[in-house]
């Protein structure tokens, strides 16, 4: 029979003679027994394999050829993982949609960076830079020498001192910056090293980085800088997305009810300045806005913070809506539901429920049929709140307590609450995430600095343990007849020093409380203490958040190098609740055996001893503690690349100019692919595959809606079929090309000779960006100009050839669509 062609859209097929082709059905990876074309029984996979014979393969002289790392497989692969990274089920906005939030991020980070040049004008060792923005580089002369720099151009270089240096030509000596390099010394002249060097931390213990840069070769460090920039705009890209989403997210303004002004008016205390301000910030994003709240409440311990919560409590409430209030420990969790409870006892139609891992299975059955139902109106619990098994029926505000405190998937989790209910986050040292979120506008804060009238400073002492120095702490207190807080970072010691405490003093009731303990026997310990009937409370970190024991006026804390910053001062925050002086002894067991973090952290601590220190001493903490914290785990390799100063300076560049880094897709239909490439497919496979047309529209529907259904196309089709020949494959690529162009936004891909030219619709901050995260061989080919990217090749290429290298570029360019906004 004489060969006939089938066309449909870019497709042809090429029918051979339609004789009965053997075909494979595969049950592992080395047995296979010949099929019909309607076999009788389910099929697990079957595989189209070209110029094989099934007896060979049965033989095993032949295997089916491994596809799994084939530029079609690679490129669905990074497609994949980047939509498992971004959530795919965001809804989608047309460009006037996203002109119009995109404006009200703008006019968000404007008040945000109007924070930021504030702060770095009153910061010690930051100041303005010459574009308005903030600057964290390192004034030369607080350097020390052995400590590790990076110059902005050079990289990663070890201070070794300032010192006047003799001109050439006999003029006035200049003070010059020594600075050690792998390769050789540099000098240069403090004026210019106050504008080009930033400190180099790190995001761990070690400050060590793990070579010098070369003076000689610049390249390794330019790299190194380019992934730095890269991993930033990443991250702002998906912040912006966030803030995106959350904004298209609208919910009715809450009323104002009666029922508010009667709470406000039994509040028993003069709120402070701030509080009030932050009483209005929050009223005015539930009863005035029309978008989900998500705001910071930055207050030091004792402060307020709780009342603020409770209003916003209320106001939700009232409206018919559920609150969930999330605590880090059970310990906080319980002081707040007593809290809540003794508050909302006149309303009653408010009911409070508690939900924990102490409560038996029955309890918490009960709990969770009630909150499903909407008969819980507050629920307050820990983690246990935002597991699978929790049912809301209404929920409408989400307060989170020291959210520094939750793991990596509680996070995520609370995150994911953030498009759609409103959030406000209790924090005295805010991790440096949320810090950093408010600040650049990307979250409303308020902060809360000013102390209640009563309260006194915490007085601090730093000193090596010594017996005699607790003894003589306890017994000072005791005699005036408070309580004592001893903490220790880990439960092991903990019968040790309740030894050396008995032993000490002997008449007096002290009791151990950790979290490992039964839920009874810690309640009731933490229920004496806070009557008084316990006069030392040997503990654990668990009393880190929210206890609040008037009359507990001293904290021994040991082995203070074990802790993190915040936790400290949070647990320093433990005391100083009335208006007695309160003491706070910090004990470490030998300088020797501390870290340079470890000393530096608690100098910081030190010098924050005034009341509301505790943003200014958050702010410090970033460049000190553990980074995983901050964006992720994955982030801390590329922030150890630039350091933590420099990677910050990018930050803050990047969000001020979150909308340079923006690309508009083009409908698939626009894209012209003048590349005139037909193949035809082999008539074994056109045999082998069910329905060839309606395979063919299906393959085009998918382009035409994304790249991952696309992707979820060719997977499936060559779960069923196994992998196509190199025909199809041609074809495949020819969709592939269509719909990457279509994402980057070029509407036409041609060829002059060695020359092939795109036509685009994207900005040269686009392209520049783009071209940074290709490999050297693309990036040195690709040209950027009259709206056209252009690369010469070597040679003129034959068509497919063509096809396969316009395939790669753009598969290179479209992974560097996570780095950019794309509305």
């Amino acid at each position: 029979m004489a060969a006939a062609k089938l066309p449909v859209s870019d497709f042809r097929f090429k029918f051979g003679s339609r004789c009965h082709i053997s075909t494979l059905f595969i049950n592992d990876k080395y047995s296979c027994r010949r099929w019909s074309r309607k076999p009788q029984f389910p099929i697990c996979c079957s595989a189209y394999t070209e110029g094989l014979s099934p007896t060979k393969l049965a033989q095993g002289k032949d295997r089916i050829p491994d596809w799994e790392n084939d530029p079609i497989s690679v490129l669905n692969e990074r497609v994949r993982r980047d939509h498992g990274a971004r959530d795919g089920a965001k809804p989608a906005m047309d460009s006037e949609e996203a002109e119009k939030y995109i404006m009200l991020v703008k006019e968000q980070q404007q008040r945000g960076l109007q924070k930021l040049k504030a702060a770095g004008r009153e910061a010690k060792g930051g100041d303005r830079d010459g574009g308005g923005g903030i600057s964290y580089k390192v004034d030369p002369y607080t350097l020390k020498s052995g400590d590790y720099v990076v110059h902005k151009k050079v990289g990663i270089g070890r201070f070794v001192g300032i010192k006047f240096d003799v001109q050439k030509d006999g003029g006035e000596p200049i003070e010059y910056v020594f600075i050690e390099y792998a390769d050789g010394m540099a000098k240069l002249p403090v004026k210019q090293a106050s504008r080009m060097l930033y400190r180099y931390n790190l995001p761990n213990d070690t400050k060590k980085p793990r070579a010098l840069s070369k003076l000689s070769d610049t390249s390794a460090w330019e790299r190194r800088r380019t992934k730095g920039k890269v991993a930033v705009q990443k991250m702002v890209v998906d912040l912006m997305e966030l803030y995106l989403h959350r904004l298209k997210q609208g919910r009715p303004p809450y009323p104002k009810t009666p029922a508010m002004e009667e709470f406000v008016a039994l509040f028993p205390y003069e709120p402070t300045p701030d509080q009030k301000q932050a009483f209005i910030d929050v009223e005015k994003d539930l009863t005035e806005r029309e978008t989900p709240m998500d705001r910071l409440i930055c207050g030091d311990v004792g402060f307020g913070k709780t009342e603020v919560a409770l209003r916003a409590i209320l106001c939700v409430v009232s409206a018919g809506k559920q609150a969930m209030v999330l605590a880090p420990t059970i310990v906080l969790a319980k002081q707040h539901f007593d809290v809540i409870s003794e508050r909302f006892s006149g309303y009653s139609n408010a009911k409070v429920g508690l939900l924990s891992r102490f409560q038996s299975r029955a309890e918490k059955e009960k709990y969770l049929h009630m909150i499903k139902n909407g008969e819980l109106d507050i629920i307050v619990g820990t983690h246990s709140l935002l597991g699978n098994r929790v049912v809301y029926n209404n929920l409408g505000l989400l307060v989170v307590d020291e959210e520094q405190r939750f793991g990596v998937k509680q996070k995520e989790k609370i995150a994911s609450f953030k498009t759609s209910v409103d959030v406000l986050t209790l924090s005295a040292t805010p991790i440096p995430r949320t810090l950093y979120l408010a600040l650049t506008g990307f979250r409303d804060a308020s902060l809360i600095s000013t102390p209640p009238p009563e309260r006194v400073p915490i007085k601090t002492h730093l000193s090596a343990f010594s017996k005699e120095k607790v003894i003589s702490a306890i017994k000072y207190e005791l005699d005036r007849g408070g309580q004592v807080f001893y903490v220790l970072p880990r439960i092991k010691g903990l019968d040790e020093v309740m030894e050396f405490l008995e032993l000490s003093f002997p008449d007096v009731e002290i009791a151990v409380a950790h979290g490992k303990q039964y839920s009874k026997q810690l309640e009731e310990t933490m229920d004496r203490f806070a009557k008084g009937e316990i006069k030392i409370l040997i503990c654990t970190n668990i009393v880190e958040s929210g206890l609040d024991i008037q009359n507990a006026n001293t904290i021994i804390i040991q082995d203070v190098q074990q802790f993190g910053l915040a936790q400290l001062y949070q647990l320093r925050g433990r005391v100083g609740r009335a208006d007695k002086e309160a003491y706070a002894y910090l004990f470490y067991p030998d300088k020797s055996l501390l870290s340079d973090q470890a000393l530096e952290r608690l100098a910081a601590l030190e010098e924050c001893c005034d009341l509301g220190q505790g943003f200014q001493l958050a702010e410090r903490d970033m460049g000190i503690r553990g980074f995983g914290n901050i964006f992720g785990e994955e982030q801390t390799g590329d922030i150890g690349n630039v350091g933590i100063d420099l990677f910050f300076e990018m930050l803050f560049e990047s969000l001020s100019k979150v909308d340079e880094h923006r690309i508009r897709s083009i409908p698939y239909q626009e894209v012209q692919l003048d590349i005139n490439i037909n193949p035809h497919l082999p008539s074994e496979y056109i045999n082998y595959l069910d329905n060839p047309m309606e395979l063919v529209s299906e393959a085009e529907k998918a382009a035409e809606k994304d790249i991952f259904s696309l992707v979820q196309f060719v997977e499936n089709l060559r779960r069923q079929y196994g992998k196509e020949p190199y025909s199809m494959e041609i074809l495949l690529k020819k969709l592939y090309v269509k719909r990457m162009a279509a994402d980057l936004g070029i509407n036409r891909i041609y060829n002059s000779g060695k020359m092939v030219a795109m036509e685009t619709n994207m900005s040269k901050n686009v392209f520049r960006l783009m071209s940074s995260m290709v490999s050297d061989s693309l990036r040195s080919s690709l040209l950027f100009e009259h709206g056209q990217i252009k690369a010469e090749l070597l040679l003129e290429l034959p068509r497919q050839q063509l096809l396969n290298w316009v395939f790669q570029c753009l598969a290179e360019l479209h992974a560097s669509l996570p780095a950019l906004v794309k509305y």
